[in-house]
């Protein structure tokens, strides 16, 4: 079964401001619409001038005596108003504070790796809380972990500059770090691979326009001498085919021997 919720019993909250009726005071000093003084006036000439003009009778200084009122349109002041906060929320700059945790035994690789993140932070324009967390017997060298944080904020001095000292609280070494107001900001991987390369070979210029490219297998052809052409012997004829013997004249000769 759901919980009822409970009745709030709370009014609802309310403007502070006192307009007209809500002024409860006998004399008022009056400042009309051009933003003129009128003067000291009575409470309710004050709110007969504001109703004659379709506007409201607005108290901007309670604390004066007598108090300051003004006649203008209330809601458009209020919107006004708004809008002042609005773009003065915009103008302020939000800060961000980033932390970084070392220990004071850490290794070459890691101290670089940590110094490149807090670079990152304060490229960002982030302060960057730079923490050193003692264990054990490492409580009872705490110049190591200071000479540590030093280190660090000279070598990032450039960009940075130190906002609170190195201070130990218990167990942990903190110090904080804050972005110099118009540096420009540097990254350390970008400056990497921004080292000179090396240049690549100079191209070959193209062939000029009037010799036409040949193809590997032609340049080679047109480059070896021409071989002489074989002599060629006459083919020989074929033998005549000798006449068949005449057999019906011999037939007839030895047929008149007989």
């Amino acid at each position: 079964m759901p919980v009822p919720r409970r009745f709030d019993r709370r009014p609802p909250e309310r403007d502070p401001t006192r307009i007209n009726e809500r002024i409860r005071v006998p004399e008022v000093r009056l400042i009309n619409e051009k933003g003129e003084q009128v003067g000291v006036v009575k409470i309710d000439d004050a709110l007969e001038y504001a109703r004659e003009r379709d506007l409201d009778l607005v108290e901007i200084a309670a604390e004066a005596r007598p108090p300051v009122c003004r006649v203008l349109d209330y809601s458009k002041y209020k919107y006004e108003q708004e809008q002042k906060k609005k773009a003065a929320r915009k103008h302020q700059q939000q800060v961000t504070i980033r932390e970084m945790k070392l220990r004071p035994k850490i290794a070459t690789h890691d101290y670089e790796t940590k110094k490149g993140h807090i670079l990152r932070f304060l490229n960002q324009n982030d302060k960057v809380k730079v923490t050193i967390m003692f264990r054990g017997r490492e409580q009872a060298h705490p110049e190591r972990g200071e000479a540590l944080l030093r280190k660090l904020a000279a070598e990032l001095g450039e960009l940075s500059t130190i906002e609170q000292q190195p201070n130990q609280e218990g167990r942990n070494m903190t110090m904080v770090l804050a972005p110099v107001k118009g540096a420009t900001p540097t990254n350390r991987r970008g400056q990497e691979q921004a080292a000179p390369q090396a240049e690549p070979p100079a191209e070959q210029p193209p062939p000029a326009a009037d010799q036409p490219e040949q193809s590997a297998p032609a340049a080679e052809q047109a480059t070896q001498p021409e071989a002489p052409p074989a002599e060629t012997t006459p083919a020989e004829a074929p033998p005549a085919e000798e006449p068949a013997a005449e057999e019906p004249a011999a037939r007839s000769a030895g047929a008149e021997r007989a």
